[in-house]
């Protein structure tokens, strides 16, 4: 398998199918946020799209592909919540029964935007890769669609519309902050980029406690880790697969290591200075950002990649 990264063509598509069903996320100034330099910093609020996430970018894109191919019954994924609300959400609205497998004891607001979508919610297995088994297993045993957003070869040019988005917003934007899970954000979004302004700076984000893809990228191999153990369950991942680490080894300026202070700091920074609600994942921009804000040039975009946080974890972002 090549390195999965979408074409212009394909991102171009994925904008034109995008744009009956969704609007463009907003991208706002941080005045808080702004750098010692001068740096000005913006927040690109995917935050705000329908199920609370950027996933539905991907996962509509998908499944609107997979449809024009042929005809598609049931859409089966594997989550730790917002992939799963994206299909959902998707299959919902192009007329598609979904079943979503989730790890024992998911994030329960992210289990309940699931769960109201109309999905058929399995929960199997202690993390995400887990969940990955049983969903492919049953997609084989009925004949369903899978949609795996670390292999599918049609997900990516959704989130890559984001990159897109962010450079018609602001031109003079130099460097992107991007949280990375799975890695079909950060690979969608940065080949956009390279097309677009290839000399602006891609760097990803992972949980410390979630560090699989960071130490994969570092060593140039794949590094998988025992546990996946963060609150920002969005980046637990714990597998790599090889071909996206090749392909965001190619694609990828930087990468960073956040920790789970930083993340609850970043939550609390959002909400209080900026009025920004966001989960952990959805913080991690930002916290890499608070945690070396130095060494860059031009405008920073962080993006704001999910706002489904419990109350548990706002609390303690708030107490922090």
């Amino acid at each position: 398998m090549q390195p999965i990264q979408p074409t212009m063509d394909a991102i171009r598509k994925a904008r034109a199918v995008l744009a009956r069903h969704l609007p463009v996320s907003r991208l706002v100034l941080a005045p808080s946020l702004r750098g010692e330099t001068g740096v000005k910093v913006f927040l690109k609020l995917d935050s705000e799209l329908p199920t609370g996430s950027f996933k539905i970018r991907g996962a509509l894109y998908a499944l609107s592909a997979n449809l024009e191919r042929g005809r598609v019954d049931e859409v089966v994924a594997s989550s730790t919540g917002n992939h799963g609300a994206a299909v959902a959400y998707a299959a919902h609205l192009l007329g598609v029964k979904a079943t979503i497998f989730l790890p024992a004891n998911p994030n329960p607001v992210k289990r309940k935007r699931i769960a109201d979508l109309g999905a058929m919610i399995v929960e199997r297995g202690r993390d995400i890769s887990a969940a990955v088994d049983n969903a492919a297993e049953y997609a084989a045993a009925h004949g369903a669609f899978l949609l795996n957003d670390s292999t599918d070869l049609d997900l990516p040019a959704g989130p890559a519309a984001i990159a897109c988005e962010i450079i018609e917003q602001l031109p003079s934007v130099r460097t992107f902050i991007i949280p990375v899970g799975d890695t079909a954000l950060i690979r969608g979004m940065a080949a956009a980029t390279r097309h677009l302004l290839p000399s602006a700076a891609v760097i990803g984000v992972q949980s410390e406690r979630a560090p699989s893809y960071y130490l994969s990228w570092r060593q140039g191999k794949v590094v998988t880790t025992d546990t996946c153990d963060t609150i920002a369950d969005g980046l637990a991942t714990r597998i790599p697969m090889e071909d996206n680490v090749t392909a965001i080894r190619a694609l990828l300026t930087d990468m960073r290591l956040v920790s789970e202070e930083a993340l609850l700091g970043a939550i609390r920074r959002l909400l209080v200075d900026e009025h920004v609600v966001s989960e952990p994942a959805g913080a991690a921009a930002t916290a890499a950002w608070l945690a070396s804000p130095g060494g860059l040039t031009g405008d920073v975009v962080l993006l704001v990649s999910g706002a489904n946080v419990t109350v548990d974890v706002l609390r303690r972002a708030l107490q922090t």
